[in-house]
């Protein structure tokens, strides 16, 4: 396994549309062998999440762990706690709440905003296997399932603030605005 370099806020492929992925290509050698290294690669720098395009590949792939959700049949889903490959994405908006909160970016190192998102989603993609899948989340784990998709489309998160007022750097977000939410 490797830890690949994280393109940063300014790269081309970031603000590129990634192609999808064929079903006879996902278990192919290169494409397992990326999945295995974007795991280590999030893992290594702390990240919930990490889109293909963030590593150099123009590809509708991204890893992440989530802590919660469901699958389609109101079950919790068996990956909890476990990274995982979402390939293809489709999200669909459940209901009509949007909630603001807090993200950062590995692209965008040490930076930090407010963004809105829709609270409730529902995921139809592949899994690592080709495997399709169905996944309902709401609150945290919505958010990086629409953040990373957003990368899929060459979007960060500054594209979806509403306002830059919250905008800091990662030191005065925790010296100053993590206060407010204690």
């Amino acid at each position: 396994m490797s830890i690949l370099k994280v393109a940063r806020m300014g790269h081309p492929v970031l603000r590129s549309k990634a192609r999808p992925l064929e079903r006879s290509e996902i278990r192919t050698a290169p494409v397992q062998r990326l999945i295995d290294d974007m795991l280590d690669t999030m893992s290594e720098y702390h990240g919930v999440g990490l889109a293909a395009p963030q590593v150099h590949e123009g590809l509708r792939l991204f890893v992440a762990m989530l802590d919660s959700g469901e699958d389609d049949k109101g079950k919790e889903n068996e990956s909890k706690d476990e990274p995982f490959a979402i390939i293809n994405p489709e999200i669909t908006v459940v209901g009509q709440e949007i909630v603001e909160d807090w993200e950062g970016c590995l692209s965008i190192p040490d930076v930090r905003g407010k963004v809105p998102r829709a609270k409730e989603i529902k995921v139809r993609a592949f899994d690592r296997f080709g495997e399709r899948i169905e996944l309902s989340a709401h609150g945290f784990p919505a958010r990086v399932i629409q953040h990373e998709t957003d990368h899929l489309d060459g979007m960060l998160f500054f594209d979806r603030m509403r306002t830059f007022d919250t905008l800091t750097f990662l030191e005065e977000y925790s010296r100053y605005w993590r206060k407010e939410e204690d």
